[in-house]
């Protein structure tokens, strides 16, 4: 026997509410939600896996990335004509061969090894020979998810952000240069997972911004330092840091790494940036007209873009703070800074181009770009 069709039609409408709200909560799940900023894109996605250190993604059960950079890059076909997240980003002594060096010998530092010491260059090769040298993150790390990275440069917009916080709660948060913390912890946080730097933009950030309080570069047991080999000498450098010994050659000779680095000197504390990764991230993304005037030969990426698009291909989610954006001139040139000081442009950089790459990105939603 049936139903009465007055209760026939309230079983339907309530069987219609709750199918109704189903497919509202799916449509919540699925909807991105906003960044830490207005306007800001975020960047993780759904069992994905990025980068060219990731795993196979049934292993990376925790924290899965629902939006990851890679997805939002294959959504827009000039970004992904220009990634090739196959490119090996570290250099260490099992890449070495006579092809390699064939190839990078036509190419000065630091794209090459045109004019510098195979002997030099096999010297240091020899002692990046674990398999912690060939990537940024561990087999563990790997293993964790979605990894979040922040990139912290010295810009002066950081100065009263109070984006100390959110810089610490991402995985790893990279450094460079003249990365004061101590007085600014409020507005850059206190970790370091990765310091980047030429031993040339190191040891001129620790005299010019001496009296601005960097004393000495980032120290700790689990960071780890990235050297981005612009001559010789970051080799000759390098060498000595993993060995312990005082610099024998060069314009450091007689140098201790480990007032730098602290005393902590193994191989696997050190990261050496590929030339041929260099030059592919200068072809692709920051291809200079200053390449072809009278300052080609002192151009190169800013310390900041490298270690930023190092992030972008090694890590699922990318934020950068303290980079240059179009309203640059409302801000002092570095956050530690006590009196306002105009952002300069010299000619080894074109901080324009990467501030235009930096928007672009962040509008694409491959990175997430602080601005104020």
């Amino acid at each position: 026997m049936g139903l009465p069709r007055g209760q026939l039609l309230w079983l339907l409408l309530l069987l219609a509410a709750a199918c109704s709200g189903v497919l509202f909560a799916l449509f919540l799940v699925e909807k991105p939600h906003p960044g830490p900023w207005s306007g800001a894109r975020n960047t993780i996605a759904s069992g994905a896996v990025s980068g060219p250190n990731a795993v196979n993604s049934g292993t990376r059960k925790s924290r899965p990335c629902r939006y990851p950079l890679a997805l939002a890059v294959q959504r827009y076909p000039h970004f992904q004509a220009l990634f090739d997240f196959s490119k090996p980003v570290l250099l260490s002594g099992g890449l070495f061969t006579q092809e390699l060096w064939d190839s990078l010998s036509q190419r000065k530092a630091p794209y090459g090894w045109q004019g510098l010491s195979r002997q030099a260059i096999i010297s240091t090769l020899s002692l990046l020979n674990n398999s912690e040298s060939t990537q940024l993150f561990g087999s563990r790390e790997l293993l964790w998810g979605c990894i979040r990275c922040a990139v912290v440069g010295n810009g002066g917009i950081l100065n009263g952000s109070r984006q100390g916080l959110n810089i610490d709660a991402h995985d790893y948060v990279f450094r460079l240069n003249g990365a004061v913390i101590k007085g600014f912890e409020e507005d850059v946080g206190t970790k370091t997972s990765f310091y980047g730097f030429t031993v040339n933009t190191m040891k001129n950030s620790l005299i010019s911004y001496k009296k601005l309080g960097f004393t000495s570069v980032p120290q700790g047991q689990d960071l780890h330092y990235i050297f981005i080999p612009s001559d010789i000498r970051d080799y000759v450098m390098l060498t000595s840091a993993i060995l312990g010994v005082p610099v024998r050659t060069g314009p450091d000779k007689g140098d201790r790494p480990q007032t730098y680095f602290g005393p902590e000197a193994s191989a696997s504390k050190f990261k050496l940036l590929h030339p041929g990764f260099i030059s592919y991230l200068t072809e692709r993304f920051l291809k200079s007209k200053l390449i072809n005037t009278t300052f080609g030969n002192l151009y190169m990426p800013s310390t900041g873009a490298l270690m930023l698009l190092t992030a972008l291909h090694t890590c699922d989610q990318v934020s950068a703070f303290g980079f240059i954006t179009s309203n640059y001139w409302k801000f002092s040139d570095h956050y530690f800074e006590r009196i306002k000081k105009p952002l300069i442009f010299y000619a080894n950089h074109d901080l324009p181009l990467e501030a235009a790459l930096w928007r672009d990105l962040h509008t694409a939603g491959i990175l997430q770009l602080y601005q104020r």
